[in-house]
């Protein structure tokens, strides 16, 4: 039977093998609460254990879009993982929780356990990261449907945070400070024009030449794993500071994502040239002609993370995310207005 289902395309054995050769790295994710369970029908985590007064659960899921296509071509795959678990912390993170567990689903073309392995132990990476446990996952063959070196790569993660620590945007007022955090470069979204801008350098000549004003390759640069925030954030929240409102800036840049944390009545200011871009979106800009507001509706422009906070509070927390290892900046305020954002 085993054999038919191979000649159908499907290769029980090599699944298999692919579960054995992620356990070692699915090992180094343990954290409090996660309970034993690679293999099992059900991921498991025992909450009894957090000790707050009155939890509330956080979740998000995504995946990492078509910067999956820069990973086939560069033929790297140990890092795509991390940008898939942090698509899904940093979301868990704004609202003020703190990641507990992530699950991945990897659909192929055609399971090739060391390749899987690989794809795993950059998801792993990413869990070690966000201090969270990687407590299962799926690895789906899709002969027919997916060329055999394809595949995608999406998951989930649940947090937690206790009633009074949730960061919902209703304490943001004029006056409030804004803090950005730098960004790793492209993150995970935007890469359809990224790849239409270096549709012709999409090859490997093209992706491995270097260029001196990123001081990298094309691909090194265009491949970089998206940065993981929650480390930051606790930061913050162990430095006794509440975040009064918080954005991702993934998918729509500054213009779709930080008026998510706004109240009515609520406009964000934020000064361009208050943190230095980083150089691939200025050379993508450049080379394509794109119109700047195009840019900061789309790409998260050199901040990956936008914290509103009081303003007798901005060094400590400034400190505190840079004692995390991140960079971080003032980048503008809250002004009473129509709900939305100013550039200037």
């Amino acid at each position: 039977m085993s054999n038919k289902y191979r000649e159908a395309g499907v290769d029980l054995e090599a699944g298999y093998e692919s579960v054995r050769l992620i356990k070692s790295h699915v090992a180094r994710t343990k954290v409090l609460g996660a309970v034993d369970s690679i293999g099992a029908f059900g991921g498991m985590f025992d909450l009894s254990l957090l000790g707050m007064k009155e939890p509330v659960l956080v979740s998000g899921t995504d995946g990492v879009g078509t910067k999956l296509m820069l990973a086939f071509e560069c033929d790297k795959h140990d890092t795509i993982g991390i940008d898939a678990v942090a698509m899904c912390v940093n979301d868990v993170a704004c609202a003020g929780g703190e990641p507990l567990f992530f699950l991945d689903y990897i659909a192929c073309g055609k399971n090739i356990p060391e390749k899987i392995a690989t794809i795993v132990a950059g998801v792993a990476e990413g869990c070690r990261q966000s201090e969270c446990a990687l407590i299962g996952g799926e690895t789906a063959e899709h002969p027919g449907l997916m060329p055999e070196d394809d595949y995608d790569l999406a998951g989930f993660a649940v947090g937690v945070a206790d009633k009074k620590d949730i960061i919902t945007g209703e304490n943001i007022k004029a006056g409030d400070i804004l803090v950005g955090i730098a960004s790793s470069g492209v993150h995970s979204n935007g890469f359809s024009l990224v790849r239409k801008v270096f549709e012709n350098e999409l090859t490997k000549e093209g992706l491995n030449t270097y260029y001196d004003e990123l001081g990298k390759t094309l691909g090194e640069a265009l491949i970089a794993p998206t940065r993981i925030y929650v480390k930051a954030l606790k930061a913050v929240k162990e430095a006794g500071v509440k975040i009064n409102g918080c954005s991702h800036i993934t998918g729509g840049g500054f213009q779709e994502n930080i008026p998510r944390m706004l109240p009515e009545g609520a406009r964000a200011v934020v000064k361009k040239d208050s943190y230095e871009i980083p150089p691939i979106f200025t050379m993508m800009q450049k080379k394509a002609n794109i119109a700047e507001d195009m840019m900061y509706n789309t790409f998260n422009m050199g901040l990956g993370m936008v914290l509103s906070v009081n303003a007798e509070d901005v060094d400590t927390v400034v400190k505190a995310i840079e004692s995390a290892g991140d960079k971080a900046f003032v980048v503008g305020h809250i002004e009473a207005g129509e709900k939305g954002v100013t550039l200037c």
